[in-house]
């Protein structure tokens, strides 16, 4: 094959790859295809680098079946994901950890931590990096016969650097979801995988005639062959799944595309199988090409046996799809490292040396301060085979790499299930195995002779063994022991406990109660502001904002602590863990004027509803049994809340929500003062007070008056000291009312028995006065005489009909004069009423006005009903400045008529109000009023089966007061109400 068909295999491989990417990012493709889990998974493919297209064939032409290592440690590790790797996607999602610095930075607090991670992983990458370009390199020469095969690297390596930043870094935070680059990296495993298939089904029907020949060749010639290979030895082997058990998740590139990426959880767990059997199938056709080349007597020598796939055939498409897929393994590795690694050096070296402290245009800045890492790193992958790479084989540089990414190894097991690991252990044991390691292997790197770490007494055994194997043991054992006992020796911080806490695989966090400086979301852009930019300030918080479902005005302590933690979370997605947290921390503070802090309990119980389907066992049943007391306490009959030593509203439980039409959710995390009226003063008062109870308190609520009693139990925590407050919120509105109806009841019982006496004393000189009127009238012709006499029974007649109804009012208010009940205009009884009003010398400076229509009618007594109005009429006349006005009107509503006497007097004391209806009760000076006017208006009214009620002042008056009548409608009248109209 020519250079120019080799260039232009690769360069339109790059460009089909960059087509891809753009017809995914455009919407070119359905979303349904390009976020397929299937899609997702193969990405995971990245793991197969060129080690897998090349290194292995090298590995295995030395210790046969020993090349299985690279796919069993790293199927081994997915299939442990739901221990592994799904707790460390769950941290890097929660936070926003783009990358394995960003999560050892979190989980140690300390940001020479992640520098330290970032070092190591940029001088465990070099090797790998300079390996992918190394296979390309080889590959051209040995497909065009060219001698600048490091010029042509380097020009390939430009266009994968190109295609990194155009299609990986237009965003700037990294943890944007990028389905473009997604999508173009499960096609690279599509397509590594499908040229392997291919060469292994050649290898295998193209130079055997099948598998019973294949058999037929290793039982004879071929076992010679076999037999010149060295196996590994067991402790070798081992040694080997574990580095590569460790590079699944640990490589810089692993760590992006598994957790980094939004993989799904479930894309993750079914990775678990889908990864193994991609991995089977890529290490299937490793032998057959092997054992091919071999009987075909291809010449190791000459082409290297890592490139013995491309002396199969003389065939181009033979050489072209061992190119392709050496291609495919090598492009999609160096794009995913240069992403990791750049955002590893900006977040941990970069922006630690030089804080984006008021930076003008933050995210113009870090990109492309993002985009010239990528270069970076791909130019010092290329620098580093130019000078180093090419002296060496494959398996060197792939050695080299995996022992120096193990050495984090220790580190990620103890993040994960040693909540007592602390950041001096982690950088002591990291710093002791990362220096044996440069120091027994780099130095060979490098051209110079290794230095060898000492052997044990006991262990000279071990001299004989790779060096690779002696300095994997040594460094990781001195890693291990030098982590443990300075863990052990020193102090943990309570940052680094709150943060084991967060990392640990059963966790749950228990964040601490604090309010913030900062009163709202307002105060936060403010604050962050003086550290981002007003610009970057605003998106993030309202990113934050909006992820949340929040208002920026929201006050709630609790709501406040969620931002923050959301914001932190977000800046630590866009430059790292350390920067954000220092960032907000330093913009964001906590107040400490304040009570010590407590756990954040609301927090915690969000958290283990989440947490819920992955608690089996005891802990399922002790969160059942929580989630049980929760129902309880949320839907008890009777209002509860609970409050924390520091006034911050912890539950607000149903009953509560219906009471005062407040939602839970809106107040809870709360401070008492901030709750909205009543409830601010009537909590605070129960809580102020030393009294366990408050009983019928009066409050006005959405559905009116209400009469409350509130009961308090002081909380205690397991140390007996002082944890809080529980109130009850009972309502005895009906209560109060029913005995307020009892004590009117009985008042006017009493009363009643004094009008009895009243009565009957009266009573009898009234018959003897009507006897005498009655013989007068026929005693006597004379017509003046006779007139005096008329007048004087109709008098009498009329002091009867009152005497009767102090009798009807001393029976409990019943009408019991015996006469029945007649349809009555209003506008009649009124008309009369005012007559009345009239005869009276006061009052004629008073204006009234009568506007009640003749119909519809009421059911009751015109005389009782007449001595209504003229109780209220004259009320209203009394109350009334001169020259003022006072208005009766009616109109119907449903059954019963509605009738109002308005008047524009001073109104009526609110300390009054309550009791007008009650005996002896009266507005007016001493000596001018008896206080029965409005009792017997009240068993009047009652007595027609009406409702009364008074508003002072009226809706839409200043001053002045109504009182309203309900009386029920004539049946006639009130069904003509309701006779739709004919002519519609």
């Amino acid at each position: 094959m020519s250079l120019a068909d080799l260039l232009g295999l690769g360069i339109g491989y790059l460009l089909l790859l960059a087509l891809c990417a753009l017809a995914v990012d455009r919407g070119w493709l359905p979303t349904r295809l390009v976020r397929h889990p299937a899609t997702h998974t193969l990405a995971l493919g990245v793991y197969a680098s060129a080690w897998a297209i090349h290194g292995t064939l090298e590995q295995a032409d030395r210790s046969g079946f020993g090349y299985l290592a690279y796919y069993l440690g790293a199927a081994g590790a997915f299939l442990l994901a739901p221990m592994l790797l799904v707790p460390i996607q769950r941290m890097a999602h929660t936070y926003q950890l783009a990358s394995l610095a960003d999560l050892f930075a979190f989980r140690f607090r300390s940001r020479w931590v992640g520098t330290l991670v970032t070092l190591v992983s940029l001088l465990a990458v070099l090797p790998l990096l300079a390996l992918q370009v190394q296979t390309m390199g080889n590959a051209i020469r040995l497909l065009s016969g060219s001698g600048a095969r490091e010029w042509l690297a380097l020009g390939f390596s430009a266009l994968i650097a190109l295609f990194a930043i155009f299609f990986g870094a237009r965003h700037t935070h990294l943890n944007t979801r990028q389905d473009g680059l997604l999508a173009v990296i499960a096609l690279e495993s599509v397509v590594k995988l499908g040229a392997m298939l291919a060469l292994g089904a050649f290898a295998l029907f193209g130079i055997f005639d099948g598998p019973g020949d294949l058999q037929a060749w290793l039982d004879g010639p071929g076992h010679l062959a076999q037999a010149e290979t060295h196996p590994l030895a067991p402790a070798q082997w081992r040694t080997l799944l574990m580095l590569f058990f460790a590079a699944a998740f640990l490589m810089p590139h692993m760590f992006h595309i598994t957790f980094a990426e939004p993989l799904g959880r479930r894309t993750l767990l079914r990775a678990g199988w889908v990864m193994p059997l991609f991995l089977l199938l890529m290490a299937l056709p490793v032998p057959l090409i092997l054992w091919a080349a071999q009987r075909l007597g291809v010449d190791a020598s000459l082409t290297g046996s890592a490139y013995l796939a491309f002396g199969l055939s003389s065939s181009w498409w033979v050489g072209a799809l061992a190119f392709l897929a050496g291609l495919a393994a090598a492009s999609g590795t160096m794009i995913i490292i240069s992403l990791a690694l750049s955002g590893m050096i900006l977040n941990h070296l970069v922006l630690v040396a030089h804080p984006p402290i008021a930076q003008p245009d933050l995210y113009r800045w870090l990109r492309w301060l993002r985009r010239g890492l990528i270069a970076a790193v791909i130019g010092g992958g290329w620098l580093f085979y130019r000078t180093v790479g090419v002296h060496h084989d494959l398996s060197t540089l792939a050695m080299a790499s995996f022992v120096g990414m193990a050495q984090c190894l220790p580190g990620m097991l103890a993040l994960l299930y040693w909540p007592g690991a602390n950041r001096k252990g982690m950088v002591t044991g990291l710093t002791v195995g990362v220096a044996i390691w440069l120091a027994g292997l780099w130095p060979s790197l490098l051209g110079g002779a290794p230095w060898l770490p000492p052997i044990p007494p006991g262990l000279e055994a071990l001299a004989d063994e790779p060096d690779w194997y002696l300095v994997t043991l040594v460094s990781l054992a001195a890693n291990v022991l030098s982590f443990i006992l300075v863990s052990l020796a020193t102090r943990t911080s309570a940052g680094e406990r709150a943060a084991a806490e967060a990392c640990s695989v059963d966790a749950v966090v228990r964040p601490m109660r604090l309010p913030l400086v900062a009163a709202n979301g307002l105060e936060i852009k403010r604050h962050l502001a003086r550290a981002l930019g007003q610009e970057v300030a605003e998106r993030e918080v309202e990113r934050a904002l909006a992820a949340l479902q929040m208002s920026p005005l929201d006050g709630r302590p609790y709501a406040l602590r969620r931002l923050r933690d959301r914001i932190q979370a977000n800046l630590s997605g866009l430059m790292g863990p350390s920067v954000a947290q220092d960032i907000v921390d330093r913009f964001l503070p906590y107040r400490q004027d304040g009570p010590g802090a407590t756990e954040d309990i609301h927090f915690v119980e969000n958290r283990l509803e989440d947490y819920r389907p992955r608690l089996n066992g005891l802990a399922r049943e002790i969160d059942g049994l929580r989630r049980y007391h929760r129902r309880t306490l949320s839907r008890l009959p009777v209002g509860l809340c609970a409050f924390g030593e520091d006034g911050e509203l912890l539950m607000w439980n149903d009953a509560l929500a219906e009471l005062s039409g407040i939602p839970g959710e809106t107040v809870i995390g709360a401070h008492r003062d901030t709750l909205p009226p009543p409830w601010n003063e009537l909590l605070g008062r129960i809580l102020a007070e030393p009294a366990s109870q408050l009983y019928k308190q009066p409050v006005t609520l959405a559905n009116g008056p209400r009469f409350l009693s509130l009961h308090k139990a002081e909380r205690q925590d397991e140390r007996a000291t002082h944890g809080g407050n529980v109130i009850l919120v009972e309502d005895h509105s009906e209560m109060k009312w029913l005995e307020d109806e009892l004590v009117h009841a009985a008042r006017l019982a009493s009363i009643g028995q004094l009008a009895a006496g009243v009565a009957h004393e009266i009573g009898n000189p009234i018959t003897g006065i009507s006897s005498l009127a009655q013989n007068l009238r026929y005693d006597t012709d004379d017509p003046e005489l006779r007139e005096t006499a008329d007048q004087i029974q109709q008098l009498t007649d009329r002091v009867s009909r009152i005497v009767g109804s102090l009798v009807g009012f001393a029976h409990g208010g019943r009408h019991v004069t015996g006469a029945a009940f007649q349809p009555v205009s209003m506008a009649e009884v009124t008309d009369e009423a005012l007559n009345l009003i009239h005869l009276a010398r006061s009052g004629e400076d008073i204006r009234f006005e009568n506007r009640c229509p003749p119909t519809p009618r009421v059911t009751g007594d015109a005389q009782r009903l007449q001595q209504v109005m003229i109780n209220l009429l004259g009320n209203a006349r009394d109350a009334s400045e001169p020259g003022g006005r006072v208005g009766v009107a009616a109109e119907p509503e449903g059954e019963r008529l509605r009738v109002t006497v308005t008047d524009e007097g001073h109104g009526i004391d609110e300390r009054v109000r309550d009791h007008l209806f009650e005996p002896f009760t009266t507005t007016k000076p001493a000596g001018e009023g008896t206080g029965l006017g409005l009792p017997l208006v009240y068993s009047i009214v009652a007595e027609h089966g009406g409702q009364i009620d008074i508003e002072s002042p009226p809706a839409g008056q200043a001053h002045g007061t109504r009182i309203l009548l309900w009386l029920p409608l004539h049946r006639e009248d009130a069904e003509s109400t309701d006779e739709p109209d004919p002519d519609r």
